[in-house]
């Protein structure tokens, strides 16, 4: 899995434990004062700042540069560093493939019982001192003419002493390959010591002493977990073969580009590239030199794609990411090619996704083409603001136009983006305007908005010297298109789907309270007559065994996973019970039950496992505990808990970090807290809410937190929190966005095609049914009705899910 990597060097690590230190203490005093507020948001700002590798962060935290205008200057010199974590793993594991098929091996290990192995020089020493040290005396032997001359395949051999056996290195082999040892059994472990102790393998005597301390604390009951992973090992082995690198221990090829001399070892340039793959195991000349020249390559690209080829990360922005890109697919370099893709999904926004729509059409990358086409669509009226919207061909505004996906607040939009691209050169493009309004669907605009289009079409017509004759076609579609307005509407299926599971609603036959297994999605997004919206429900399902309302969702790994909540009304109808929905195969399957009973909680995916964050143990006690549930186990393991009891709160993740808003405190009043979390660290506190509230929804989108809906304090009963508010996290700082038009008590909400719904819930007033559903336009500031929910209306959650075709019938 692709992911953006923000890790903090070591000082900065050791800020942040000073910080939290300080901030506690001060807590403890009765208060943090206004000094420890101001070196909290300094803290903040040079933190976030140093994690998005934003250059002149000083200045940024001291507060000499304006930070709108510094991000918009800086923009093309923001650097993000994306690491692709599974890069070790798949390095190793094609090196192994050439180690099995006997490519690009440079050593021979012989043992004195005729033991015969054909390795990879700078992979085993990587993990042997020994063999490290063998390796430093071989470049020192080595004169200056053999290290000029051609590399031939030739192999160095070591005969190892009779206390390493041919059944005890294969063990060895494996560990450089894997990070493993496979069937460890009691008889092995004493020959794979032994040959781990003469190679002088420290690691992997660690892994013989954990494995021997595993089988006796099994034998009494008590069976550990191993510490260090097969996939942290194939890190630090890399990583060691990483720092040989750079003191040029081993490197058997000199790639020579623009001047400059880059010593690399052949076998991890042929597991990260197709291109050297086929250069050095072909039998190409180039296989036989010791130097090779490459043309049309930069050398700063290639110096990125070399260190991206031994770490798996890579430094982009948007004034290096293509040309890093195009050096990629010519070298064929697939793993620094899928972060750059990442990137261009990532960070596209309106001002640089016309660009990647233009660099994906040229270089035929169809699905970096379509992701960026559709952006364009879902953003067209941000898009049309932007300086390079000006410069579209004619025929492309026209295909856009004429998409039924296009996303516009209403028609008026669409044709305005139409009048300022012919505007920008009237002489040339006015011919154009006819047909480009034909993708104006002008029978959706009401009577007001077409009074605009008259006058513009009016002034346009004094201004050019040919007749524009566009009010009156577009008056003949208004006029008599209308009964065919319907055909007309724009409609979107996005790609992914809103999916709403569970709740409960007033069943009015029976006037009761019913709780569901429903489960319905959002189809398809309708844009009618000015700016009415609507989306269409439809029904996939239902959930397995009983029913439940305020339970919790994710989404890892494509798959939703549902947990906790309560099946009825009773005190003790809390569950603990979790399942996991696979769309690919249309099934359900238990998982392993949670360890406390859990409800109105929050379940959030951090580094591949799930975290279900405190919640009610029944309706009169909550909790401070956090879980942990690694799907890889099938197993529930307690983390640091919470340092207060809460329900009813918010958390999402962002940039990797668990932030937790609001929520009941154990005397169920609201809050106003703000709150990251650490499964290791515990909590770090941070600017707080301007209202408290519970049973709220928060989303993150574009970098920015939003909360809305729930309940708060206001007056010595419950009442409905309207207000809505935006943390920006790189200020810690929060700011009011519109407020909601009706309350969202305990609703569902996600982020659809970046708008922010918010989904059914009730009114705390009156304890009615709010079924409808409101969605968040970041770019208009503005909430719109999108209709009603299909099903249940309270204590429903909602995630986005990706359904196969076949299940979106």
């Amino acid at each position: 899995m692709e992911l953006v990597s923000h890790q903090l060097p070591g000082e900065w690590e050791e800020r942040w434990k000073k910080e939290k230190e300080q901030r506690r203490k001060m807590q403890e005093e009765g208060g943090e004062g206004l000094e420890a507020e101001n070196r909290k948001l300094r803290w903040i700002v040079a933190y976030n700042s140093l994690k998005m590798g934003v250059r002149g962060s000083k200045e940024l935290e001291e507060g000499r540069v304006d930070r709108k205008n510094y991000e918009e200057e800086q923009d093309e010199e923001v650097t993000y560093i994306f690491c692709r974590h599974t890069h070790p793993k798949e390095m190793f594991q094609t090196m192994k493939e050439f180690y099995e098929s006997g490519l690009l091996t440079d050593l021979i290990l012989k043992t004195t019982d005729g033991g015969y192995f054909s390795t990879h020089f700078p992979i085993m020493a990587a993990v042997s001192s020994f063999l490290h040290h063998q390796l430093q005396e071989r470049e020192k032997d080595r004169t200056p003419q053999e290290k000029t001359e051609g590399n031939e395949t030739r192999e160095l051999c070591i005969s190892l002493g009779p206390e390493v056996e041919r059944s005890g290195l294969p063990g060895v082999v494996e560990f450089a390959y894997t990070g493993t040892i496979m069937n460890l059994n009691r008889d092995a472990v004493a020959k794979v010591r032994a040959a781990a102790q003469t190679l002088e393998v420290p690691r992997m005597l660690e892994l013989c002493n954990e494995e021997e301390e595993r089988r006796k604390m099994k034998g009494e009951g008590k069976l550990q977990e191993r510490v260090i992973s097969s996939e942290k090992q194939m890190e630090v082995t890399l990583q060691c073969i990483e720092q040989m690198r750079k003191e040029k221990l081993g490197c058997d090829v000199e790639l020579e580009v623009e001047g400059r001399v880059f010593h690399v070892h052949k076998v991890v340039l042929a597991a990260s590239s197709d291109y050297f793959r086929g250069m050095f195991t072909s039998g190409m000349r180039e296989s036989f030199q010791p130097i090779i020249s490459l043309q049309s390559v930069g050398s700063v690209e290639l110096e990125a794609l070399l260190n991206c080829s031994y770490t798996g990360s890579l430094p982009l922005s948007w004034g290096s990411v293509f040309q890093i890109t195009i050096t990629a697919l010519q070298l064929q370099m697939q793993p620094a090619m899928s972060l750059c893709l990442d990137f261009l999904h990532q960070r596209i926004d309106p001002n640089t996704c016309l660009d990647v729509a233009s660099f994906a059409e040229a270089y035929e990358i169809a699905d970096l083409q379509e992701m960026a086409e559709d952006y364009v669509l879902r953003h067209f009226s941000e898009v049309a603001a932007t300086p390079k919207f000006l410069d579209l061909p004619s025929d492309k505004l026209a295909e856009f136009l004429h998409c039924d996906s296009l996303s516009v607040p209403s028609e008026l939009a669409a044709f305005r983006a139409v009048v300022a691209w012919i505007e920008a050169d009237p002489a040339e493009r006015m011919v154009f305007a006819k047909e480009l309004m034909k993708g104006v669907r002008f029978p959706l605009m009401t009577f007001r908005e077409f009074r605009e289009v008259r006058a513009i079409n009016l002034r346009m017509e004094c201004d050019g010297e040919k007749e524009v004759e566009l009010y009156g076609a577009a008056l003949k579609e208004f006029g008599f298109g209308l009964s065919n307005s319907q055909d007309k509407s724009r409609v979107r299926h996005p790609k992914d789907t809103l999916l709403v599971t569970g709740g409960d609603k007033l069943d009015p036959d029976f006037g009761k309270r019913q709780p569901s297994r429903q489960l319905w999605y959002i189809n398809l997004l309708r844009s009618k007559t000015g700016l009415v919206k609507e989306v269409e429900w439809r029904f996939l399902g239902e959930m397995p065994e009983s029913a439940r309302f305020r339970h919790a969702v994710s989404v890892l790994g494509g798959q939703l996973y549902v947990a906790g909540g309560c099946h009825h009304y009773a005190k003790a109808d809390t569950l603990r019970s979790a399942y996991r929905y696979n769309p690919v195969q249309d099934a359900w399957q238990r998982l392993a039950d949670m360890h406390e009973q859990r409800s109105n909680f929050s379940l959030v995916v951090r580094d591949q496992q799930l975290y279900a964050i405190g919640g009610d143990r029944d309706i009169n006690n909550n909790l401070d505990s956090v879980e942990c549930y690694c799907p890889e186990s099938n197993h529930w393991s307690f983390s640091h808990p919470l340092e207060h009891a809460l329900s009813g709160h918010a958390v999402t993740v962002l940039d990797g970090e668990i932030f937790i808003s609001g929520g009941f405190d154990c005397k169920y009043q609201c809050l106003v807290s703000m709150f990251l979390y650490h499964p290791e660290r515990g909590i770090t506190y941070l600017c707080d809410m301007s209202q408290d509230r519970a049973l709220h929804c928060m989303e993150k989108l574009a970098g920015h937190l939003y909360v809305a809906g729930g309940v708060c304090n206001l007056r010595k009963f419950y009442t409905d929190q309207l207000l809505c508010e935006r943390y920006d996290p790189l200020m810690d700082s929060w700011s009011s966005i519109p407020s909601l038009s009706i309350p969202h008590v305990s609703g569902a909400s996600a982020v659809l095609e970046d708008k922010i719904y918010i989904l059914g819930g009730y009114c705390q007033e009156d304890y009615s049914e709010s079924g409808l559903v409101h969605r968040y336009d970041p770019a208009t500031l503005r909430w719109e009705n999108m209709g009603r929910m299909p099903g249940p209306n309270t204590d429903i959650r909602a995630c986005i899910l990706h359904l196969p075709s076949h299940l979106r019938h």
